[in-house]
């Protein structure tokens, strides 16, 4: 089917935007469009203005258009629908009768008075009563609010905080004509308390289908502050609106509205677009719109689901059988930000050139064209043609997607005191639950990967380093004596690829596991510009919990004769990694190189040797810990063995490593001689196939494990 849509806004360019992807729609036109819609796949603009009736019934019938959505509700209000109709072209859209519910504020309340819909309470005025509505406000008891009863563009609300603003708000209205004759009436309504939504609904006349409900801010300014616009921004669903919420506005508001326009002779079929306040004692309507709302459609049609036809929605809702199509959304959220111009919603330029990032959007995010137009100059500019210029939407379904790819993995982290469970950014654990005592101290430690992230990225391998991450934060912690309780991460990117940040974590859950923590949340962060398109960064957040008497290094029990015992590590751990890449580039090798220091084939390539995960020492070292065994411990990390083995010494004391004890391991041999790397240089470097490093009694040694 061809598609009209009437229009030139936001709203528009998302309507547009969506139906383009309906498989049963062959083009779309924009009447008269901007400059967005005239670039989009299967979207054609019109040069025709949306209330030139005559001239878009006329080319409806050259270019066979079975459906028309009109935008804005001034088409509407003025009975596009009707003409359409009589030359047998769906509108979808109301009546000019129906449409009356957005045209008139003191027709919708009077509906809604006589359908018992809940509202707040209110009077209606006209200019020859002038002062009866001062006089009222001054003797209602309550807090007023004074709205233009017809259409003012979404600028017609006041809401005066004093008498004095109260009055002069009535004379703006009524006598100075501010808002033109859309204040030839005033109504007067009590100022409700409460949350605010929106809930845009299909309807056929019969059945009403909602959205999930949105919140827009409409203030110019950071915090709620300055003047009323018509929209700075919106996202969908809102957290207020609870499935609870959901089910009184069905029964309560929407279906009670459909069911008493049709008794009344005018059906309501389009887009019915319900602003609400959540009050104490239940959802209120503010008003009735009767047309897709502008930013909350920009943030809505995101939310669609991929296999959501809108065209044959919108055309079921036109021929009166909604309940024959499937309505269905994406989990997670959607956001729209407006961009406007200097000087909105005052006096502002226009004519301005505006520039797009050269990198396109990510398939999650949308860049939707409002007040926009083509440079009549230069074809190839796009330039300002009104106040809300762009919106940009985001949908952030894929963070969901990540929390129930991960949700598998965390579960088997779950330990006594934690319940394994994630999708917050952070964790309750029990220590009493968990076997603590009073005693107890609490121990934290943190850590990244540092540049062998660079050999995962490169490599495409990434649930290693994710191990990588715990052992790093955990291994700092037994050092101390501590039992890992939990640990939290976090995931920074340009782009969440979910398949990724799915890999890393379960990496990350494994290590958890190794080591006996709860993995009991953490922060995944997208930040286009911060990052490179495809790279990640990682840090690791553990605490871990000892008694006081067996705390790390006992300083005061260390003495001449106490023996070193060396734990081998898995090869060269998480340090060392940019001195790693210099000798790899100085040899002219990548990542998908074969392994030049094997000779079987025990790693498929460079990266895959590169990236043996670091030991995770918890469960071979805290039962000696607990036994009281261990004197100190050294995590050979950056600064290897000459910087991290004084660390646990007492002063005063020193001590003596035997190189000869071990034999040092291929992957160092091949780094020294590669690299020509003296041998004072690789102990500060690497960890030389020794991990940990541990103090005991001279006779105890032969019971730590090696």
């Amino acid at each position: 089917m061809n598609v009209l849509v009437v229009g030139s806004g936001g709203r528009e360019h998302a309507l547009c935007w969506k139906l383009s992807k309906s498989p049963s729609v062959s083009a779309v036109y924009a009447a008269p469009g901007n400059a967005g819609t005239g670039r989009e796949p299967k979207i054609q603009n019109v040069p025709i203005a949306a209330d030139n009736f005559p001239e878009l019934v006329r080319f409806a019938q050259e270019k066979d258009i079975s459906l028309v959505v009109p935008g804005p509700e001034q088409p509407l209000v003025d009975g596009i629908e009707s003409v359409f109709r009589k030359v047998g072209i769906p509108v979808f859209g109301p009546s000019a009768l129906a449409a009356r519910m957005e045209g008139s504020k003191a027709f919708s309340k009077d509906f809604m008075d006589r359908h018992s819909i809940p509202t707040a309470k209110f009077r209606t005025f006209n200019a020859s009563q002038y002062k009866e509505a001062i006089e009222y406000t001054k003797a209602c008891g309550h807090k007023v609010v004074l709205k233009a009863s017809g259409l003012a563009a979404g600028k017609g609300v006041l809401i005066p905080e004093t008498s004095e603003e109260v009055e002069s708000g009535l004379k703006e209205i009524l006598i100075d004509q501010a808002f033109g004759a859309a204040g030839n009436e005033v109504v007067i309504e009590e100022c409700l308390d409460g949350p605010e939504i929106s809930v845009l609904a299909f309807s056929d006349g019969y059945t009403i289908v909602p959205l999930p409900a949105a919140q827009d801010h409409k203030r110019i300014g950071e915090g709620d502050t300055g003047l009323n616009t018509g929209g700075m921004g919106a996202y969908a669903p809102a957290p207020v609106a609870t499935t609870e919420i959901m089910r009184r506005i069905q029964t309560e508001v929407l279906q009670p509205t459909i069911d008493g326009m049709r008794r009344e002779g005018y059906p309501f079929v389009g887009m019915l677009f319900t602003g609400l306040m959540l009050t104490d004692s239940g959802p209120k309507v503010l008003e009735y719109n009767v047309r897709f709302g502008d930013p909350e459609t920009e943030a809505l049609m995101l939310l669609l689901s991929e296999e959501t036809d809108l065209a044959k929605i919108l055309l079921a809702c036109a021929e009166h059988h909604l309940d024959s199509v499937e309505i269905a959304t994406k989990p997670g959220f959607a956001v729209c930000v407006i961009l406007a111009s200097e000087g909105y919603p005052a006096s502002y330029p226009k004519g301005r050139s505006i520039s797009f990032p050269t990198l396109p959007p990510s398939s999650d995010t949308m860049i939707f064209h409002a007040g926009t137009a083509i440079d009549k100059n230069d074809s190839s500019k796009i330039i300002t043609s009104g106040g809300r210029v762009l919106a940009a939407g985001v949908s952030v379904d894929a963070g969901n997607a990540l929390v129930e790819a991960i949700k598998p993995f965390v579960k088997e982290t779950r330990r006594l005191g934690a319940d394994g469970t994630i999708g917050g950014f952070g964790g309750v654990f029990d220590l009493k639950a968990a076997g603590f005592g009073e005693d107890t101290l609490l121990v934290a430690g943190t850590d990244g990967v540092g540049t062998k992230l660079r050999i995962a990225l490169e490599s495409g391998i990434h649930e290693t380093v994710g191990i990588d991450l715990v052992a790093m934060s955990v291994n700092d912690l037994i050092v101390q004596g501590a039992e890992p309780l939990f640990f939290l991460d976090y995931y920074g990117c340009s782009r969440l690829e979910v398949e990724v940040a799915a890999s890393v974590i379960k990496g990350i859950a494994h290590g958890c596991k190794a080591s006996g923590c709860t993995l009991v949340g953490g922060e995944t962060a997208e930040m286009p510009g911060m990052y490179a398109t495809g790279d990640y960064d990682l840090a690791g957040f553990a605490v871990g919990a000892v008694s006081r008497s067996l705390l790390l290094p006992k300083l005061s029990e260390m003495k001449p004769g106490d023996a070193l015992i060396g734990l081998s590590s898995s090869g060269i751990h998480s340090n060392g990694f940019s001195l790693v890449r210099k000798i790899m580039a100085l040899h002219n090798l990548t990542t998908s190189s074969a392994c030049p220091w094997q000779s079987e084939s025990r790693y498929a390539t460079l990266g895959h040797a590169l990236l043996e995960p670091t030991t995770l020492y918890v469960l071979q070292l805290l039962p000696l810990c607990k036994r009281g065994m261990i004197k100190g411990l050294a995590h050979i990390t950056g600064g290897g063995f000459i910087e991290n083995i004084p660390r646990m010494l007492p002063k005063g004391l020193g001590c003596e490593v035997d190189v000869t004890a071990w034999e040092l391991p291929p992957v160092f041999k091949w780094l020294k001689s590669a690299g020509n790397i003296q041998s004072r240089e690789m102990a500060r470097t690497f960890n030389c196939g020794i991990g940990m490093v541990a103090v005991v009694n001279e006779g105890d040694y032969l019971e730590v494990p090696s």
